[in-house]
């Protein structure tokens, strides 16, 4: 297939096509990756804007990376620093980076639709990195890249994303993408933390953690934000590792070889134990790995659209 968008704003948008195009690219770039050097020209002479208007680290890194080895000229802006402060507006802000002909803008920020806000305004690509609790496009891509990489398919693959379900913008992403590609999705986690309203699109809700381990053959778990804890979403860290965290009894109740996940960062003996997180069964340093190939994919592809 042809890939023919400017923008990389949610899986919700993309067909299964679209994202298989996606994890073949990167693919690709991957063995680049392998390579002994590891840089190739197929961004020279474009030019990424990395917005960061919410902090990060590993995305942020990673897209840098990414286009340091497609060659791009990069600049780096965060919102502490940027005309925002000032009372400028979001779209002024950007309007006027691409008045200096730059080709894509990877942007995060913390207002969901933000991104695709000012998409529709822009003629240069923007690529999301994580808008609020709504969508975090590229970290579904890797994990899924992952899971196929490992298993060889998607297709019925049995995934429980288990923790903070109602904030996270990456089990939505993760949803969309993972049903697109047959696989069958479980959310798990406290009754206050998984809403059973994503049933309606497909997703079993479950609240048991040893029925939301018995079949899966991956298991990603989600960051407990402690900032949650004081809005009364449980009672208190300890409380909901000894009912949903895992560690190396509850691994014996998974199906032998299940993969365990985390997009990061881990909060050790809340969500996931050490022993695990380091363990046979984890994948989580495989996903970083594969975080840059994916991001190498997508701004390859959405630059090929930008048209100047």
């Amino acid at each position: 297939m042809e890939w023919t968008r400017k923008d990389l704003l949610s899986l919700y948008d993309l067909s299964a096509e679209e994202i298989t195009f996606i994890l073949d690219t990167a693919e690709e770039f991957k063995k680049v990756s392998e390579r002994r050097v590891k840089k190739v020209p197929a961004l020279r002479g474009k030019t990424v804007v990395n917005f960061f208007v919410e902090p990060s680290t590993r995305t942020r890194v990673s897209f840098e990376l990414a286009e340091q080895r497609l060659s791009a000229d990069i600049v780096n802006m965060q919102a502490a620093v940027s005309s925002l402060r000032k009372g400028e507006t979001l779209l002024d802000t950007v309007r006027n980076i691409e008045a200096l002909q730059v080709d894509l803008v990877v942007m995060r920020h913390s207002a969901p639709g933000a991104q695709d806000f000012i998409a529709k305004h822009l003629s240069c690509g923007v690529v999301n990195a994580g808008d609020g609790a709504h969508s975090h496009p590229t970290q579904a891509l890797l994990d899924i890249f992952t899971i196929r990489e490992k298993l060889g398919t998607l297709k019925g693959v049995n995934v429980t994303i288990l923790g903070d379900i109602l904030h996270s913008r990456v089990a939505r992403s993760n949803m969309w993408g993972l049903l697109k590609l047959g696989a069958n999705v479980t959310f798990a986690g406290p009754s206050t933390l998984v809403p059973r309203e994503f049933e309606e699109v497909g997703v079993r809700v479950c609240h048991d953690l040893k029925d939301a381990l018995r079949d899966a053959d991956v298991v990603n778990l989600l960051r407990i934000q402690h900032e949650r804890q004081t809005a009364g979403f449980f009672p208190s860290t300890g409380e909901y590792a000894k009912f949903f965290g895992i560690n190396r009894e509850r691994v014996k109740e998974m199906k032998p070889g299940a993969l365990i996940m985390h997009p990061g960062p881990i909060n050790r003996d809340i969500e996931l134990s050490s022993e695990v997180a380091d363990g046979p069964n984890s994948v989580i340093l495989e996903q970083v790995t594969n975080g840059l190939a994916v991001r190498m994919a997508v701004l390859f592809l959405v630059a090929g659209c930008v048209k100047k």
